[in-house]
């Protein structure tokens, strides 16, 4: 395993959620504290179908990890805001297709760097860097030994975007995604989705929640054509475009539009860089 510039030890606050944490609780795990427990505990009182929208993420994101290894040819993926360590992560899923691929973990939260050092330990080709999301820059000068920055790339935003503030600044979640666009080199991919709902009680019920349990470490759950341009600075691989991503490639048929959740879903798709060299 290849690390990137961090400390060895991790202070773990467990006085307050993490939404790192709560997904963990959300898919079964158990590196989650009582603190997350009861957060997760409030959020379903608001958003009833949440763990089963996070299953549902996860699903999606060994699909889409699938098909760039698969489809297009990708050997390096990027994943931002990767969280704790589960069954089939990025590594797990691309290394099954080609099993030189290198993988990069960026991530910030204490518990995660804890365990993913431990996780990844025997893995020669994945890599964890201790740093927030949104300092593209500093990412790029982590990873450049390990990385090729001359060959594509898939840069993966699943599932965290919602944890980043708006401001009009570069850490703004569409100046994140416009920074990191503008780095990768050709014929590179992103993949983009994050929690929405067209319900504004959700919205705000959601968003004031989580800010509340993780002491302000969150952004907003936001409407699909808020997330829609993100997707400016990319051509979307349509079809099947920008969607529930329970409808991005299915290995089996999704429900009818009758059974879907109705209270907020995980939305967005992938894009391919536009750039030439």
């Amino acid at each position: 395993m290849a690390y990137g510039e961090k400390p060895q030890t991790h202070v773990i606050d467990s006085s307050h959620a993490s939404a790192a944490r709560m997904y963990d609780w959300l898919l079964g795990g158990t590196q989650n504290y009582e603190v997350d427990r009861s957060a997760c505990a409030k959020l379903l009182e608001i958003a009833p179908s949440t763990q089963h929208l996070a299953r549902n993420n996860r699903d999606f994101l060994r699909r889409v990890v699938r098909f760039l290894a698969e489809k297009k040819h990708i050997t390096q993926f990027l994943d931002h805001g990767s969280g704790l360590p589960t069954q089939d992560n990025v590594h797990e899923v691309a290394q099954r297709v080609y099993q030189d691929t290198k993988v990069v973990y960026v991530d910030n939260d204490p518990m995660v760097l804890a365990h993913a050092e431990t996780y990844l330990d025997d893995n020669e080709n994945t890599m964890v860097v201790n740093l927030d999301m949104r300092r593209t820059q500093e990412i790029r000068k982590a990873t450049s030994d390990f990385l090729n920055w001359d060959e594509p790339i898939a840069a993966l935003f699943v599932s965290v975007l919602h944890c980043i503030p708006d401001t009009e600044d570069e850490n703004d979640p569409a100046a994140v995604i416009r920074a990191v666009a503008e780095q990768l080199p050709a014929g590179s991919y992103m993949v983009i989705c994050q929690l929405v709902s067209d319900d504004e009680k959700v919205r705000d019920g959601v968003t004031q929640l989580m800010r509340d349990a993780t002491e302000g470490r969150w952004g907003r759950v936001r409407e699909p054509d808020e997330v829609r341009r993100y997707f400016d600075a990319l051509d979307i691989i349509d079809p099947p475009g920008l969607v529930d991503v329970i409808d991005w490639h299915p290995d089996t048929p999704p429900p009818p539009k009758d059974m879907r959740l109705t209270d907020w879903i995980e939305w967005g798709g992938v894009g391919r860089v536009k750039k030439t060299q």
